[in-house]
């Protein structure tokens, strides 16, 4: 059975992120699933989600400083997620950040590559060609890719600074030099302020828009997701105006 997973710590996201992340999975995929929520405070995350406790790891004082260095705060905490066995999971692992909306059918994240690590190329690389994923969504099986769990905990330190602080680098360039990282494609995983905010000036004159193809809509920095419903007037590139069908296909109908 596919397991779909997020990881929920601190006090940046409420259980909110969680409920809507679920309900939109619900929505948009089409088999059996288990929906799984790692986190160190369950209130409020409702019924249907299968609730964990943060995985306990070794290597945890080396996680806690790699998401405290000023200017590459990782979120390292992810790792765990990769571990084998973890919660009893077996088969695919389909994991997202808490601050992305489902804006589509997820079958074709699913199917892409189930026997590589799947994620979608960083925007900042994508113009250029190089390579490096984005962390918001991800899909693979840690059976057959241990080594993207053990490779961390043998050494974490230095995997920290080997890829520069930041956990979603890590993930890709150890895929990649396993030979086993395969790129979604960009149009099903979308960036807000880079593929639905119309280019300046027309951000000022025209709504964001939803790309045809896109299943899922990603928020990386300003705006964040409330913000984008509401309009952003924050810097000028990534000004917006307000966002109705983000209202729509991430919160719905839930009374807020």
């Amino acid at each position: 059975m596919l397991n779909v997973i997020c990881i929920k710590w601190g006090t940046k996201y409420p259980a909110a992120y969680v409920n809507r992340l679920h309900r939109g999975v619900r929505r948009w995929l089409d088999r059996d699933f288990r929906f799984l929520c790692f986190t160190d405070d369950p209130e409020g995350i409702e019924d249907g989600v299968e609730i964990h406790p943060l995985p306990q790891e070794e290597f945890e004082d080396a996680i806690v400083a790699g998401m405290s260095r000023a200017g590459r705060k990782g979120a390292w905490r992810k790792v765990s997620l990769f571990r084998p066995g973890l919660a009893d999971m077996q088969g695919l692992r389909l994991g997202f950040d808490l601050d992305v909306a489902i804006t589509g059918p997820l079958d074709a994240i699913v199917d892409h590559a189930p026997d590589k690590i799947a994620m979608r190329r960083e925007w900042r690389y994508e113009w250029r060609g190089k390579d490096g994923g984005h962390g918001s969504v991800f899909c693979f099986d840690p059976d057959l890719h241990p080594y993207l769990y053990d490779d961390f905990a043998a050494d974490p330190e230095r995997a920290i600074a080997r890829h520069k602080g930041s956990e979603q680098y890590y993930t890709s360039m150890t895929a990649l030099r396993h030979g086993t990282l395969s790129y979604l494609p960009g149009e099903l995983v979308c960036s807000f302020k880079r593929n639905a905010i119309p280019r300046l000036p027309l951000n000022f004159l025209l709504p964001p828009r939803l790309p045809a193809e896109c299943r899922v809509m990603c928020f990386h920095g300003r705006p964040h997701m409330e913000e984008a419903i509401d309009g952003y007037h924050g810097s000028w590139r990534h000004w917006s105006r307000p966002c109705p069908w983000l209202r729509d296909h991430w919160i719905g109908d839930e009374r807020v």
